[in-house]
Protein backbone atom coordinates (compact mmCIF):
# COMPACT_ATOMS: atom_id res chain seq x y z
CA UNK A 1 0.00 0.00 0.00
CA UNK A 2 1.22 3.50 -1.05
CA UNK A 3 1.65 5.97 2.12
CA UNK A 4 -0.62 8.39 2.67
CA UNK A 5 3.00 10.77 3.40
CA UNK A 6 4.48 10.07 0.29
CA UNK A 7 1.17 11.97 -1.62
CA UNK A 8 2.56 15.46 -3.31
CA UNK A 9 0.85 18.39 -2.03
CA UNK A 10 1.36 19.95 -5.59
CA UNK A 11 3.23 23.83 -6.32
CA UNK A 12 4.95 25.26 -3.28
CA UNK A 13 4.26 27.83 -1.76
CA UNK A 14 7.56 29.85 -2.63
CA UNK A 15 9.01 30.87 -5.80
CA UNK A 16 12.88 28.76 -5.67
CA UNK A 17 11.26 25.08 -4.48
CA UNK A 18 13.20 25.23 -1.70
CA UNK A 19 11.32 23.53 1.46
CA UNK A 20 10.63 26.21 4.34
CA UNK A 21 12.62 28.82 2.82
CA UNK A 22 10.24 31.45 4.06
CA UNK A 23 11.82 30.37 7.70
CA UNK A 24 15.37 29.75 6.38
CA UNK A 25 15.27 33.46 5.61
CA UNK A 26 13.53 35.37 8.37
CA UNK A 27 14.92 33.20 11.22
CA UNK A 28 17.68 30.49 10.88
CA UNK A 29 17.53 29.85 14.74
CA UNK A 30 14.34 27.44 14.31
CA UNK A 31 15.26 26.54 11.07
CA UNK A 32 17.67 24.57 11.95
CA UNK A 33 15.95 23.06 15.28
CA UNK A 34 13.14 22.50 12.18
CA UNK A 35 15.42 20.80 9.87
CA UNK A 36 16.98 18.34 13.47
CA UNK A 37 13.22 17.44 13.84
CA UNK A 38 12.64 16.35 10.08
CA UNK A 39 16.05 14.59 9.84
CA UNK A 40 15.45 12.84 13.90
CA UNK A 41 11.87 11.62 12.24
CA UNK A 42 13.35 10.32 9.07
CA UNK A 43 16.07 8.47 10.69
CA UNK A 44 14.71 6.54 14.00
CA UNK A 45 12.00 4.03 14.56
CA UNK A 46 9.32 5.91 15.57
CA UNK A 47 7.42 3.15 17.89
CA UNK A 48 5.55 5.26 20.54
CA UNK A 49 2.13 3.94 20.16
CA UNK A 50 0.30 7.74 20.37
CA UNK A 51 2.42 8.90 17.58
CA UNK A 52 2.02 9.37 13.89
CA UNK A 53 3.08 10.82 10.50
CA UNK A 54 0.37 12.87 8.74
CA UNK A 55 -0.31 13.28 4.68
CA UNK A 56 1.66 16.15 3.24
CA UNK A 57 -2.11 17.37 2.87
CA UNK A 58 -2.51 17.37 6.81
CA UNK A 59 0.90 19.55 6.86
CA UNK A 60 -0.11 22.41 4.31
CA UNK A 61 -3.42 22.78 5.81
CA UNK A 62 -2.21 22.89 9.43
CA UNK A 63 -0.06 25.08 8.58
CA UNK A 64 -2.49 27.23 5.92
CA UNK A 65 -3.86 30.46 6.29
CA UNK A 66 -6.97 29.46 8.49
CA UNK A 67 -4.82 30.06 11.46
CA UNK A 68 -5.69 33.77 11.05
CA UNK A 69 -9.16 33.26 12.18
CA UNK A 70 -10.50 34.08 15.13
CA UNK A 71 -13.98 32.03 15.46
CA UNK A 72 -15.33 32.03 19.05
CA UNK A 73 -18.84 29.98 19.11
CA UNK A 74 -19.88 27.37 15.86
CA UNK A 75 -20.91 27.71 12.38
CA UNK A 76 -23.64 30.30 11.90
CA UNK A 77 -23.33 31.60 15.44
CA UNK A 78 -19.84 32.81 15.88
CA UNK A 79 -18.72 35.90 17.45
CA UNK A 80 -16.45 37.34 15.00
CA UNK A 81 -17.53 38.71 11.42
CA UNK A 82 -16.11 36.75 8.22
CA UNK A 83 -16.31 33.45 9.44
CA UNK A 84 -18.62 32.05 6.33
CA UNK A 85 -15.69 29.91 5.33
CA UNK A 86 -14.11 28.89 8.20
CA UNK A 87 -17.91 27.51 9.40
CA UNK A 88 -17.37 25.68 5.69
CA UNK A 89 -14.85 23.83 6.99
CA UNK A 90 -15.91 22.94 10.52
CA UNK A 91 -19.14 21.83 8.57
CA UNK A 92 -17.44 19.69 6.33
CA UNK A 93 -15.17 18.49 9.33
CA UNK A 94 -18.12 17.22 11.21
CA UNK A 95 -20.29 15.73 8.33
CA UNK A 96 -16.97 13.68 7.73
CA UNK A 97 -16.30 12.99 11.12
CA UNK A 98 -20.20 11.65 11.52
CA UNK A 99 -19.84 9.08 8.15
CA UNK A 100 -16.65 7.97 8.97
CA UNK A 101 -17.62 6.93 13.00
CA UNK A 102 -21.40 6.88 12.57
CA UNK A 103 -22.96 8.84 14.71
CA UNK A 104 -25.69 12.12 14.82
CA UNK A 105 -23.65 14.14 17.22
CA UNK A 106 -19.77 15.48 16.52
CA UNK A 107 -17.63 18.43 18.30
CA UNK A 108 -14.60 18.73 16.43
CA UNK A 109 -13.23 22.26 18.57
CA UNK A 110 -11.51 20.39 21.51
CA UNK A 111 -7.68 20.96 21.16
CA UNK A 112 -7.06 18.12 22.45
CA UNK A 113 -8.09 14.82 23.85
CA UNK A 114 -7.71 15.97 27.45
CA UNK A 115 -9.80 18.78 26.68
CA UNK A 116 -12.46 16.86 25.34
CA UNK A 117 -12.69 14.55 28.60
CA UNK A 118 -12.39 17.87 30.43
CA UNK A 119 -15.57 18.79 28.80
CA UNK A 120 -17.24 15.69 28.88
CA UNK A 121 -17.00 15.76 32.67
CA UNK A 122 -18.02 19.35 33.24
CA UNK A 123 -21.00 18.54 31.62
CA UNK A 124 -22.73 15.27 33.31
CA UNK A 125 -21.18 15.84 36.45
CA UNK A 126 -21.38 18.08 39.48
CA UNK A 127 -17.51 18.82 40.84
CA UNK A 128 -17.08 16.32 43.68
CA UNK A 129 -19.43 13.57 41.74
CA UNK A 130 -18.02 9.74 41.56
CA UNK A 131 -15.94 8.70 38.47
CA UNK A 132 -14.33 5.89 37.64
CA UNK A 133 -12.18 4.45 35.19
CA UNK A 134 -9.28 2.28 34.54
CA UNK A 135 -5.86 3.10 36.47
CA UNK A 136 -3.28 4.88 35.05
CA UNK A 137 -1.03 1.95 35.97
CA UNK A 138 -3.55 -0.80 34.59
CA UNK A 139 -3.24 1.00 31.17
CA UNK A 140 -5.68 4.13 32.12
CA UNK A 141 -4.98 7.88 31.31
CA UNK A 142 -4.56 10.80 33.35
CA UNK A 143 -8.07 12.18 32.66
CA UNK A 144 -9.73 9.13 33.95
CA UNK A 145 -9.38 10.12 37.43
CA UNK A 146 -5.54 10.36 38.10
CA UNK A 147 -5.08 12.31 41.36
CA UNK A 148 -2.32 14.82 39.77
CA UNK A 149 -5.13 15.44 37.09
CA UNK A 150 -8.06 17.81 37.27
CA UNK A 151 -10.14 14.51 36.63
CA UNK A 152 -8.83 13.44 40.71
CA UNK A 153 -8.60 16.73 41.79
CA UNK A 154 -12.41 17.86 41.03
CA UNK A 155 -14.29 14.81 41.27
CA UNK A 156 -14.47 11.90 43.31
CA UNK A 157 -12.55 9.19 41.47
CA UNK A 158 -12.11 5.28 41.93
CA UNK A 159 -10.42 2.78 39.56
CA UNK A 160 -10.77 -0.74 38.09
CA UNK A 161 -7.81 -3.00 37.61
CA UNK A 162 -6.65 -5.67 34.62
CA UNK A 163 -6.97 -9.01 36.35
CA UNK A 164 -3.23 -10.06 37.45
CA UNK A 165 -3.49 -13.56 35.35
CA UNK A 166 -4.69 -12.05 32.45
CA UNK A 167 -3.79 -8.88 31.67
CA UNK A 168 -7.53 -7.93 30.65
CA UNK A 169 -10.31 -5.64 32.79
CA UNK A 170 -11.64 -7.74 35.78
CA UNK A 171 -15.24 -7.17 35.12
CA UNK A 172 -15.96 -8.61 38.05
CA UNK A 173 -13.91 -6.31 39.81
CA UNK A 174 -15.60 -3.26 38.06
CA UNK A 175 -19.26 -4.76 38.77
CA UNK A 176 -18.24 -4.54 42.62
CA UNK A 177 -16.74 -1.50 42.84
CA UNK A 178 -19.42 0.35 40.82
CA UNK A 179 -22.31 -1.22 42.98
CA UNK A 180 -19.96 -0.08 46.10
CA UNK A 181 -19.31 3.11 44.86
CA UNK A 182 -21.53 3.95 42.39
CA UNK A 183 -20.05 6.30 40.56
CA UNK A 184 -22.13 8.68 38.30
CA UNK A 185 -19.93 8.32 35.38
CA UNK A 186 -17.91 5.16 34.39
CA UNK A 187 -14.93 5.55 31.47
CA UNK A 188 -13.71 2.77 29.47
CA UNK A 189 -11.28 2.75 27.41
CA UNK A 190 -7.13 3.68 27.85
CA UNK A 191 -4.00 4.59 26.80
CA UNK A 192 -1.80 1.34 27.30
CA UNK A 193 -4.14 -0.85 27.04
CA UNK A 194 -3.42 -3.73 24.34
CA UNK A 195 -7.18 -5.31 23.44
CA UNK A 196 -10.03 -4.64 22.40
CA UNK A 197 -12.63 -2.14 24.51
CA UNK A 198 -15.19 -4.66 25.57
CA UNK A 199 -18.10 -1.90 25.88
CA UNK A 200 -21.23 -4.03 25.85
CA UNK A 201 -19.70 -5.04 29.99
CA UNK A 202 -19.59 -1.72 30.51
CA UNK A 203 -23.12 -0.94 29.57
CA UNK A 204 -24.12 -3.76 31.69
CA UNK A 205 -22.45 -2.58 34.88
CA UNK A 206 -23.46 1.27 33.93
CA UNK A 207 -27.06 0.03 33.37
CA UNK A 208 -27.33 -1.74 36.82
CA UNK A 209 -26.20 1.30 38.62
CA UNK A 210 -27.97 4.23 36.90
CA UNK A 211 -24.35 5.48 35.53
CA UNK A 212 -23.23 7.28 32.14
CA UNK A 213 -20.66 5.74 30.23
CA UNK A 214 -18.33 7.21 28.67
CA UNK A 215 -15.77 5.65 25.86
CA UNK A 216 -12.30 7.48 25.48
CA UNK A 217 -10.61 5.85 22.37
CA UNK A 218 -8.23 8.10 21.66
CA UNK A 219 -5.93 4.84 20.74
CA UNK A 220 -8.18 2.60 18.69
CA UNK A 221 -10.56 5.60 16.71
CA UNK A 222 -8.33 4.54 13.84
CA UNK A 223 -9.23 1.07 13.95
CA UNK A 224 -12.52 1.69 15.24
CA UNK A 225 -13.44 3.89 12.01
CA UNK A 226 -11.82 1.20 9.87
CA UNK A 227 -14.59 -0.90 11.37
CA UNK A 228 -11.20 -3.41 12.82
CA UNK A 229 -12.66 -2.27 16.64
CA UNK A 230 -15.88 -2.79 18.05
CA UNK A 231 -17.75 0.63 17.81
CA UNK A 232 -18.59 2.19 21.41
CA UNK A 233 -21.73 4.30 19.18
CA UNK A 234 -24.57 1.62 20.59
CA UNK A 235 -23.35 0.79 24.00
CA UNK A 236 -21.83 4.28 25.64
CA UNK A 237 -23.49 7.77 26.13
CA UNK A 238 -20.96 9.82 25.12
CA UNK A 239 -17.06 9.11 23.13
CA UNK A 240 -14.30 11.30 23.15
CA UNK A 241 -10.47 11.01 21.06
CA UNK A 242 -8.19 12.63 19.57
CA UNK A 243 -7.59 12.67 16.12
CA UNK A 244 -3.98 12.11 15.60
CA UNK A 245 -2.19 8.45 17.06
CA UNK A 246 -4.06 5.51 14.36
CA UNK A 247 -6.93 8.42 13.19
CA UNK A 248 -3.29 9.75 11.32
CA UNK A 249 -4.63 13.26 11.05
CA UNK A 250 -3.56 16.49 12.66
CA UNK A 251 -3.11 16.74 17.42
CA UNK A 252 -6.46 17.68 18.35
CA UNK A 253 -9.63 16.35 20.27
CA UNK A 254 -13.21 15.22 19.58
CA UNK A 255 -16.49 14.56 21.21
CA UNK A 256 -19.04 12.66 19.36
CA UNK A 257 -22.65 10.55 20.30
CA UNK A 258 -23.82 8.17 18.67
CA UNK A 259 -27.94 9.51 18.96
CA UNK A 260 -28.39 12.76 21.11
CA UNK A 261 -30.06 12.69 24.35
CA UNK A 262 -31.91 14.71 26.47
CA UNK A 263 -30.27 15.90 29.59
CA UNK A 264 -31.41 14.16 33.00
CA UNK A 265 -30.41 17.52 34.76
CA UNK A 266 -33.44 19.42 33.89
CA UNK A 267 -31.59 22.42 32.73
CA UNK A 268 -33.45 24.76 30.52
CA UNK A 269 -32.96 27.25 27.70
CA UNK A 270 -33.39 30.63 29.49
CA UNK A 271 -35.18 31.59 25.71
CA UNK A 272 -37.71 28.96 24.71
CA UNK A 273 -37.83 27.42 27.99
CA UNK A 274 -36.78 23.62 26.94
CA UNK A 275 -35.14 21.26 28.55
CA UNK A 276 -31.31 21.21 26.23
CA UNK A 277 -30.32 18.36 24.36
CA UNK A 278 -26.68 16.96 25.49
CA UNK A 279 -25.07 18.20 22.36
CA UNK A 280 -26.34 22.03 23.43
CA UNK A 281 -24.82 21.65 26.86
CA UNK A 282 -21.34 19.77 25.77
CA UNK A 283 -21.30 22.72 22.76
CA UNK A 284 -21.61 25.28 25.55
CA UNK A 285 -18.94 23.27 27.78
CA UNK A 286 -16.58 23.57 25.14
CA UNK A 287 -16.95 26.93 24.41
CA UNK A 288 -17.14 29.23 25.80
CA UNK A 289 -17.09 26.75 29.19
CA UNK A 290 -13.35 25.64 28.63
CA UNK A 291 -12.10 27.48 25.30
CA UNK A 292 -12.17 30.50 23.17
CA UNK A 293 -11.29 30.37 19.60
CA UNK A 294 -11.26 27.04 18.49
CA UNK A 295 -7.99 26.22 15.78
CA UNK A 296 -9.46 26.87 12.13
CA UNK A 297 -6.23 25.25 11.33
CA UNK A 298 -6.59 22.61 12.67
CA UNK A 299 -10.14 21.80 12.53
CA UNK A 300 -9.83 21.98 8.83
CA UNK A 301 -6.76 19.71 8.70
CA UNK A 302 -9.15 17.10 10.71
CA UNK A 303 -11.52 17.25 7.91
CA UNK A 304 -8.70 16.27 5.00
CA UNK A 305 -7.63 13.33 7.76
CA UNK A 306 -11.62 12.55 8.11
CA UNK A 307 -11.43 12.50 4.29
CA UNK A 308 -8.68 10.21 3.77
CA UNK A 309 -9.86 7.77 6.54
CA UNK A 310 -13.36 7.35 4.72
CA UNK A 311 -11.07 6.23 1.75
CA UNK A 312 -11.06 2.40 1.01
CA UNK A 313 -7.51 2.22 1.68
CA UNK A 314 -7.55 3.75 5.00
CA UNK A 315 -8.81 0.18 5.98
CA UNK A 316 -5.90 -1.59 4.19
CA UNK A 317 -3.36 0.77 6.32
CA UNK A 318 -5.36 -0.04 9.39
CA UNK A 319 -5.50 -3.73 9.23
CA UNK A 320 -1.82 -3.77 8.58
CA UNK A 321 -1.05 -1.65 11.63
CA UNK A 322 -2.98 -4.38 13.52
CA UNK A 323 -1.12 -7.08 11.43
CA UNK A 324 2.06 -5.53 12.65
CA UNK A 325 1.42 -5.42 16.19
CA UNK A 326 0.52 -8.89 16.18
CA UNK A 327 3.97 -10.18 14.49
CA UNK A 328 5.78 -7.45 16.79
CA UNK A 329 3.99 -9.54 19.56
CA UNK A 330 4.77 -13.07 18.32
CA UNK A 331 8.55 -11.92 17.29
CA UNK A 332 9.07 -10.02 21.23
CA UNK A 333 6.70 -13.67 23.30
CA UNK A 334 9.50 -15.75 20.87
CA UNK A 335 12.61 -13.95 22.88
CA UNK A 336 10.96 -14.83 26.27
CA UNK A 337 9.42 -11.18 26.56
CA UNK A 338 6.14 -10.64 29.26
CA UNK A 339 3.63 -8.97 27.19
CA UNK A 340 0.50 -7.40 29.60
CA UNK A 341 -2.46 -9.55 28.61
CA UNK A 342 -0.27 -12.18 26.20
CA UNK A 343 -0.21 -9.95 22.88
CA UNK A 344 -2.53 -7.51 21.24
CA UNK A 345 -5.67 -6.70 19.46
CA UNK A 346 -4.80 -3.37 18.56
CA UNK A 347 -1.74 -1.22 17.52
CA UNK A 348 -0.29 -1.21 21.26
CA UNK A 349 2.07 -3.71 22.57
CA UNK A 350 3.31 -3.31 26.47
CA UNK A 351 6.05 -5.19 27.64
CA UNK A 352 7.17 -5.86 31.07
CA UNK A 353 10.62 -6.38 31.13
CA UNK A 354 10.95 -7.04 34.88
CA UNK A 355 12.47 -10.53 33.53
CA UNK A 356 15.65 -8.99 31.60
CA UNK A 357 16.25 -6.94 34.28
CA UNK A 358 16.01 -3.97 32.95
CA UNK A 359 13.84 -0.70 33.63
CA UNK A 360 11.43 1.28 31.54
CA UNK A 361 13.88 4.38 32.01
CA UNK A 362 17.07 2.44 30.81
CA UNK A 363 15.29 0.75 28.10
CA UNK A 364 13.64 3.87 26.59
CA UNK A 365 16.94 5.14 26.84
CA UNK A 366 19.17 3.02 25.88
CA UNK A 367 16.91 2.34 22.63
CA UNK A 368 16.91 6.12 21.67
CA UNK A 369 20.38 5.98 21.82
CA UNK A 370 20.29 3.40 18.84
CA UNK A 371 17.51 5.62 16.94
CA UNK A 372 14.48 3.69 18.22
CA UNK A 373 12.01 5.46 19.82
CA UNK A 374 9.48 4.38 22.71
CA UNK A 375 8.39 5.10 25.98
CA UNK A 376 8.73 3.54 29.34
CA UNK A 377 5.26 2.77 30.62
CA UNK A 378 4.19 0.97 34.22
CA UNK A 379 2.70 -2.20 33.98
CA UNK A 380 -0.47 -3.22 35.92
CA UNK A 381 0.68 -4.05 39.77
CA UNK A 382 4.29 -2.14 39.11
CA UNK A 383 6.71 -2.25 42.09
CA UNK A 384 8.73 0.95 40.47
CA UNK A 385 7.76 4.64 39.86
CA UNK A 386 6.45 5.91 36.90
CA UNK A 387 9.53 7.61 36.48
CA UNK A 388 11.67 4.53 36.62
CA UNK A 389 8.60 1.75 35.92
CA UNK A 390 9.14 -1.76 34.81
CA UNK A 391 7.72 -1.43 31.43
CA UNK A 392 7.88 0.30 27.85
CA UNK A 393 4.99 0.70 25.44
CA UNK A 394 5.40 0.08 21.38
CA UNK A 395 3.13 0.80 18.54
CA UNK A 396 2.89 0.36 15.26
CA UNK A 397 1.32 3.28 13.54
CA UNK A 398 3.82 5.49 12.37
CA UNK A 399 6.28 2.51 11.03
CA UNK A 400 3.13 1.27 9.21
CA UNK A 401 2.73 4.94 7.71
CA UNK A 402 6.09 4.48 6.35
CA UNK A 403 5.24 1.54 4.59
CA UNK A 404 6.70 -1.33 6.50
CA UNK A 405 4.78 -4.81 7.19
CA UNK A 406 5.69 -7.69 9.36
CA UNK A 407 9.49 -8.51 7.83
CA UNK A 408 10.22 -5.17 8.91
CA UNK A 409 8.76 -5.76 12.14
CA UNK A 410 10.38 -9.10 12.84
CA UNK A 411 13.58 -7.03 12.22
CA UNK A 412 12.96 -4.26 14.72
CA UNK A 413 12.25 -6.70 17.31
CA UNK A 414 15.91 -8.11 16.32
CA UNK A 415 16.66 -4.64 16.91
CA UNK A 416 15.22 -4.12 20.36
CA UNK A 417 16.56 -7.54 21.78
CA UNK A 418 19.91 -6.94 21.03
CA UNK A 419 19.70 -3.84 22.85
CA UNK A 420 18.07 -5.08 26.10
CA UNK A 421 20.13 -7.75 25.96
CA UNK A 422 23.30 -5.03 25.53
CA UNK A 423 21.53 -2.80 27.36
CA UNK A 424 25.16 -0.50 28.38
CA UNK A 425 27.31 -1.36 25.29
CA UNK A 426 27.89 1.50 23.49
CA UNK A 427 29.12 -0.65 20.53
CA UNK A 428 26.20 -2.94 19.93
CA UNK A 429 23.63 0.36 20.23
CA UNK A 430 26.33 2.35 17.58
CA UNK A 431 25.70 -0.85 15.43
CA UNK A 432 22.41 -1.18 15.78
CA UNK A 433 21.80 2.58 14.91
CA UNK A 434 23.56 1.94 11.66
CA UNK A 435 21.43 -1.13 10.69
CA UNK A 436 18.16 1.33 11.90
CA UNK A 437 19.44 3.46 9.65
CA UNK A 438 19.66 1.56 7.45
CA UNK A 439 16.01 0.28 7.28
CA UNK A 440 14.81 3.79 7.94
CA UNK A 441 16.44 4.87 4.07
CA UNK A 442 14.45 2.54 2.50
CA UNK A 443 11.17 3.84 3.67
CA UNK A 444 11.71 7.74 3.54
CA UNK A 445 9.84 10.02 4.92
CA UNK A 446 9.05 13.48 4.18
CA UNK A 447 11.84 13.60 1.57
CA UNK A 448 10.61 16.89 0.05
CA UNK A 449 10.97 18.68 3.25
CA UNK A 450 14.88 18.22 4.00
CA UNK A 451 17.60 20.72 2.77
Amino acid sequence: MKSLTKVKVGNKLNSNNESFSYIKNSDVEIYNILQKEVSREDNTLELIASENFVSYPVLEMAGGVMTNKYAEGYPGARYYGGCEHVDEAENLARDRAKKLFNCEYVNVQPHSGSQANMAVLMTFLNVGDTIMGLDLAHGGHLTHGSHVNFSGKLYNSVSYYVNKDTGRVDFNSVRSTAKEYKPKLIICGGSAYPRHIEFEHFREIADEIGAFLMADIAHPSGLVAASLHPSPMKYCDIITTTTHKTLRGPRGGMIMMGKDIENKWGIVAPKSGRTKLVSELLDSTVMPGIQGGPLMHIIAAKAIAFNEALQPDFKVYAQQVIDNAKTMSEALLSKDYKLISGGTDTHVVLIDLSNKNVTGKVAEQSLEKAGITVNKNMVPFDKRSPFVTSGVRIGSPAITTRGMKQDEMVKIIDFIDEIITNIENESVIDKVKTEVQSLCSSFPLYSELHN
